[in-house]
């Protein structure tokens, strides 16, 4: 049997992101949803980043810059959404994401259906990528207030 990469921190990533769902409903921008899982994980004690700036290369040149929502423990990019369903287009972004990171694991979560959804999107790493803490200029997480 295969083991979840980051089984129990994606577990309670999800179970902070049902608490807002259950808390919130559907309805909410974004952005309202992110201030209050930021929140939540705060209360929960698990430590993260937001909006990590993760910059774009093209043929050795920088060329702009994505933005992650969040990045929890320096493992796991969480990406938020507010739509009525997933489409491929978000799959891509959190693969981007992981490429820029050289993370393996990322959160997609949708505040906006009927339900919360999330998926998990793994990648393997295959190459050396810069780390996060190297991307966003910190040595340590600490919890946001």
């Amino acid at each position: 049997m295969v083991e979840l990469l980051y089984k129990q921190l994606s577990f309670d990533i999800v179970g902070a992101a049902m608490e807002v769902y259950n808390v919130l409903g559907s309805g909410f921008l974004e952005a309202v949803y992110q201030t209050a899982l930021e929140k939540e994980l705060t209360l929960r004690g698990l430590l993260f980043e937001r909006k990590v700036k993760l910059p774009v290369s093209y043929k050795g040149e920088l060329i702009g810059e994505y933005e992650a929502d969040l990045v929890v423990d320096g493992k796991i990019v969480v990406e938020l959404k507010s739509v009525s369903r997933f489409n491929s287009a978000h799959e891509a972004q959190a693969i981007h994401y992981l490429t820029a990171t050289g993370l393996q694991l990322a959160l997609l979560i949708n505040f906006g259906a009927s339900s919360l959804e999330h998926r998990r999107i793994v990648k393997s790493q295959k190459q050396k990528f810069a780390s996060i803490r190297e991307i966003s200029g910190q040595n340590s997480l600490e919890p946001k207030t």
